[in-house]
């Protein structure tokens, strides 16, 4: 699942769902980006979720969540000053929430590399 359709082809073979990119300031596009990522993971009913973050991604590891799915949250490479405002809600609900840079790691959040080394 994912905001860009052109990431279909790094998943070929297996299912892929296309949903719109939302945020806090598009109330409508976030309910609707919600409701659509709710209905694909119900559907898919996975075992895990992992995301790199933002409010779809957020949205999934919600709905995981309260399936019993074991959830990873991974901010985004961009937040070099501190975690996201979604990584920080993310604390309270995933499993385990990383992030990219040594020094944004502590006791909650881990850091194991980033995806650029």
């Amino acid at each position: 699942m994912s905001t860009n359709e052109s990431f279909a082809d790094t998943v070929e073979g297996y299912k892929f769902f296309k949903v719109p990119d939302s945020n806090r300031k598009n109330k409508l596009q976030l309910i609707k980006s919600a409701l659509l990522v709710a209905k694909h993971v119900l559907s898919l009913k996975p075992d895990v979720i992992v995301t790199t973050g933002a409010a779809p991604g957020l949205m999934g590891i919600l709905v995981g969540k309260l399936m019993g799915a074991k959830t990873i949250w991974i901010d985004s490479i961009a937040n070099v000053e501190k975690i996201s405002m979604s990584g920080n809600i993310a604390l309270k609900i995933a499993d385990r929430v990383y992030t990219q840079w040594e020094h944004l790691s502590n006791n909650k959040i881990l850091f194991n590399g980033n995806v650029l080394s």
